[in-house]
């Protein structure tokens, strides 16, 4: 089953490479979306998938690399109407 969701991860979670490993880490996992650093400090991860490896994904989160500290993740599902729309898992700016 494809599922959704949103996650915004807080801490110090900008200039430490996070998209980067969060990229890797969803394209591995075969999980699209991407992941956006906003002007609050947070980072925002859109991910979808097959549920299982989007739960995997949303659990590396709460993780991160060694190089940040999460403190907290919030996390959110999300409607998609095309799945067609989503290819790949990209960082934006």
């Amino acid at each position: 089953m494809q599922v959704c969701y949103v996650a915004y991860v807080s801490g110090i979670v900008q200039g430490v490479g996070f998209r980067y490993y969060t990229q890797q880490q969803a394209v591995a996992l075969g999980v699209t979306g991407y992941a956006y650093n906003m002007d609050d400090g947070q980072v925002e991860v859109f991910a979808c998938g097959e549920q299982q490896q989007v739960e995997k994904l949303l659990a590396w989160l709460k993780v991160g690399p060694k190089s940040a500290r999460v403190e907290r993740v919030l996390v959110e599902p999300r409607a998609v109407k095309d799945m067609k729309d989503i290819a790949g898992f990209r960082i934006r700016y």
